[in-house]
């Protein structure tokens, strides 16, 4: 704890973070907190897993005054992000005894509405804040403290015109902290229009590069997710992240992975916070090994000991793709990156590759397993399986709208491309290879 008293903490924080099992500071945290406790505002580049929440959660614990009314609030792009960091604040300040109102989407107003009359931390998502703003149930006057965390994602999903709007009913008296994991010229701009004075804190890289490994298969569309279930029976991997650029497909590889043995299970934006919540409990205890997701359902969560992470749809950026990759190899750990790129996937990683820093290799494919995919019906997406295929239909003369997926398989929810065996002209180098293939559309990406 030597450490951590160095950095001026109070008594009460210590005996926290001693009984949680902290031994000493990462370097955000070193940096950050001696600042944050001088009242200096903060820029910090800083991924999810650095230990950013302690780093601006210690200094609003410390100032809080109980009973005073809202002092701080935390903004969040995301309902898990602010569920993670609102119990984190909550087990720091165990000593303190603060009220933390946790405000998002997805459930009822009524109970937040209690919490925040009780609190003097909000942790939300921009959208419910305003809602609460707007009725009348949340006030802004009192805060001390402002935390705009994972901004660059708020960015992204073009929540900045509501948190200008939320940052407008905070007094302009306050500490104000900016967490991101780049500093964009968009985030820069939004510094200089609301902190005063910032201090830039950046950190090296969480994530271990000597230590992960970055690897691609080039496949036909037809056997695409027959490799992901082959890998993922075969390796034997720790706990996996798997990623998706669309709801429909996040379903469509949690369920047939079930179907083909995987215990796998999916997370969206489409479901409900209760079920959203449980399925990170499941994969957090180790109860599920295979996590589907999308990148704005996973983004800000910080899941320890994920040992592989695979991309069965390229993202549409190396910015994305560097976000996802980031969840392996941390802490000294190995970790594994697999790409999954099929003809309707050339266009992405191409722009994935402009990123020099990026080594991506190519490697063979194994031998392939076909195995039995299931497509679903709009209506059956989140409930169990049933006898029909999607629009009645059946596939690879399968019964009950199942095909074999593999080499003579059925043509499969997507029509397949004439020119998917071409490949990229057989190239190692995934830079060359793609400079000189053909040009290849991303139809039906969402992006």
């Amino acid at each position: 704890m030597e450490k951590f008293k160095a950095l001026g903490l109070s008594e009460n924080m210590l005996k926290a973070l001693e009984v949680l099992g902290f031994e000493e500071p990462t370097e955000i945290q070193q940096k950050a907190i001696p600042l944050a406790l001088a009242g200096k505002d903060i820029i910090g580049g800083s991924a999810t897993g650095s230990g950013k929440t302690l780093a601006f959660g210690s200094s609003i614990i410390e100032k809080i005054i109980r009973g005073a009314g809202v002092q701080a609030l935390i903004i969040t792009p995301t309902r898990e992000l602010a569920e993670q960091i609102g119990k984190a604040i909550y087990t720091f300040s165990r000593f303190n005894k603060l009220g933390i109102a946790m405000v998002y989407g997805g459930v009822g107003l009524g109970p937040q509405v209690e919490q925040i009359a009780n609190a003097e931390v909000v942790v939300g998502t921009p959208g419910r804040i305003l809602d609460h703003l707007e009725r009348g149930t949340l006030r802004l006057s009192k805060v001390k403290t402002l935390v705009l965390d994972e901004a660059d994602r708020m960015l992204d999903m073009g929540f900045i015109e509501d948190v200008e709007r939320i940052i407008s009913q905070c007094p302009k008296e306050r500490q104000t902290f900016l967490f991101s994991a780049t500093i964009s010229q968009d985030i820069s701009h939004i510094a200089k229009k609301y902190m005063h004075n910032p201090v830039e804190v950046s950190v090296e890289s969480y994530v271990d590069p000597s230590k992960l490994q970055q690897a691609y298969y080039d496949v036909p569309q037809h056997q695409k997710f027959s490799l992901l279930a082959n890998l993922l029976q075969h390796e034997h991997p720790g706990l996996v992240m798997v990623f998706c650029n669309t709801r429909r497909n996040t379903d469509f590889v949690a369920r047939n992975l079930q179907q083909n043995g995987v215990d796998a299970i999916a997370i969206h934006g489409g479901l409900t916070q209760a079920k959203r919540n449980s399925i990170m409990e499941h994969f957090h205890k180790g109860k599920v090994f295979v996590l589907v997701c999308t990148d704005v359902a996973a983004r800000g969560l910080d899941i320890k000991g994920v040992s592989h992470v695979y991309n069965y749809d390229i993202p549409p950026s190396a910015k994305e793709y560097i976000h996802r990759i980031g969840r392996t190899a941390r802490a000294g750990k190995e970790g594994k990156a697999v790409s999954i790129v099929s003809p309707r996937d050339y266009d992405n990683f191409r722009n994935v590759l402009r990123d020099s820093s990026l080594h991506i290799t190519q490697e063979n494919l194994p031998q392939i397993q076909s195995v039995q995919v299931r497509l679903f019906e709009q209506g059956e997406r989140r409930g169990g399986f049933q006898r029909r295929g999607f629009g009645g239909r059946q596939y690879g003369g399968g019964g009950g709208g199942y095909r074999r997926e593999g080499l003579g398989g059925g043509r499969g929810h997507r029509e397949r491309d004439s020119r998917e065996g071409r490949g990229f002209g057989g190239r190692r180098d995934s830079r060359q290879s793609f400079s000189r293939g053909r040009s290849y559309s991303s139809r039906g990406m969402r992006r």
